[in-house]
């Protein structure tokens, strides 16, 4: 199914009135504030966000996996999804390719479909969590840190072999994801395990070209329940600094215990010049890998607050990679992505919005009761006109949720691929 700007035109005409005396409304109010609505308008219309492979078929927990009918079945339908999604937002423009769940058997017809529906290939994601058919080594006690030297090494050369493919199609990154850690006490020896995964990061960070960055995921715990080997911001760090320049951590949201102050790793990072990528989704008690902004919103906020300080304030730390990383239990995968995106936008206007100056001033005169009211009227703002006012800038649909549901994307897509379909990877 494509989306063609007629489709969206006609529905958005539905829309336009209402839009706009919402918009003049907020537009005045922020004007009169001295806010430039223009330039928000501009840098909301510009900002955009990878939608991983993995992430358009239903996901799933140990428990089961609930099919919603009409997922790609192949790595060209997946591209023609993330598509759909653009083409009704403008804020997806670039997908993050998993391999091997996401080979591409045709460069060259893959590549120009990314083109067809303006996409570009963001970073690439090895896999070295899960046994692969016919793989020679296992990954079950380690992949990176394994004690198993073949093993460590066929981790090592799939990495490249990620690289090699990501050349091909234009990424310029790697993101790795690590599983390595132990479920019991004793299992494992935790200098040795970290010092195994330095020494095979710099292998994979040495066969990397030039112009690629190398970003290093963490994660607490999951699958393993006693400890993981890159289980902080401060061992990836650590990792990215031994490894070099262009190595850089990656934070994903859920991947934090609870509590965790995030807004403040994102802070110390981008001051380092080191917060290399953001995965963005949300959780209640662990990583649930929920819609973005459904749970915590406020904590959203704040971080983009950080990551908006920290991009206007911080040249050393490069512009981050954007990717929503979550797991679609019981939503249509898709609706679920455009949901997320609203999120992500709505945080990043509202932290725009934040008078850096006054919050600066509040804080150096220990204005506590100030400060906080600067954050928080920024935060109540219902910036949500702004973000229609980028999508009808760029033709995207004003309503992405109600264009894709007046369009009924779904029962087209299940009408072209089946209703017992299950996206690759899944």
């Amino acid at each position: 199914m494509i989306i063609n700007k007629d489709s969206i035109e006609q529905n958005n005409k539905n829309e336009v009135e209402n839009f706009n005396s919402d918009f003049a409304y907020l537009s005045d109010k922020l004007t009169k504030s001295g806010t430039n609505v223009s330039e928000i308008v501009n840098k909301i219309a510009d900002f955009q966000v990878a939608i991983p492979s993995w992430a358009l078929g239903a996901g799933g927990t140990r428990f089961g996996r609930f099919s919603y009918g009409g997922e790609p079945a192949t790595l060209e339908q997946k591209l023609d999804d993330v598509g759909l999604i653009h083409a009704l937002t403008h804020s997806a423009g670039a997908v993050s390719l998993h391999i091997p769940w996401d080979i591409p058997q045709d460069v060259k017809a893959i590549k120009e479909k990314a083109v067809s529906h303006g996409l570009i290939f963001d970073a690439m994601n090895s896999n070295t969590f899960q046994d692969q058919p016919g793989a020679e080594q296992s990954y079950k006690f380690g992949s990176l840190n394994a004690a198993n030297e073949d093993a460590r090494a066929y981790a090592v050369e799939h990495n490249k072999e990620v690289i090699r493919i990501g050349e091909e199609l234009g990424s310029k990154s790697l993101t790795v994801w690590l599983a390595d850690g132990a479920s019991f006490p004793g299992q494992l020896n935790f200098q040795t395990a970290l010092s195994k995964t330095e020494q095979s990061l710099k292998e994979i960070y040495a066969g990397m070209p030039e112009d690629w960055k190398l970003f290093i995921e963490y994660k607490p715990y999951e699958p393993n329940f006693y400890s993981t080997t890159i289980q902080d911001w401060g061992t990836s760090f650590m990792l990215a600094n031994a490894c070099g320049e262009r190595a850089y951590t990656l934070v994903d949201l859920g991947h934090h215990l609870p509590n965790s102050n995030i807004e403040q790793i994102v802070a110390t990072l981008m001051y380092k010049g080191k917060l290399g990528g953001f995965h963005f989704n949300d959780s209640k008690y662990g990583d649930d890998d929920l819609t973005v902004g459904s749970i915590k919103p406020y904590a959203l906020f704040l971080i983009f607050n950080e990551l908006v300080y920290g991009m206007e304030n911080n040249p050393q730390n490069p512009y981050p990679a954007w990717m929503i990383d979550a797991s679609h239990n019981i939503k249509d995968p898709l609706e679920d992505l455009i949901q997320s995106l609203e999120a992500i936008l709505i945080a990043y206007a509202q932290a725009l919005l934040v008078d850096q100056k006054a919050l600066k001033d509040a804080q150096l005169n220990n204005d506590v009761v100030r400060a906080q009211e600067i954050l928080q009227n920024a935060y109540r703002t219902d910036v949500r006109p702004l973000l229609k006012a980028a999508r009808l800038q760029t033709g995207a649909a004003i309503d992405p949720i109600l264009a894709y549901r007046n369009l009924k994307v779904r029962e087209n897509l299940i009408s072209e691929r089946g209703l017992n379909v299950k996206a690759t990877g899944l």
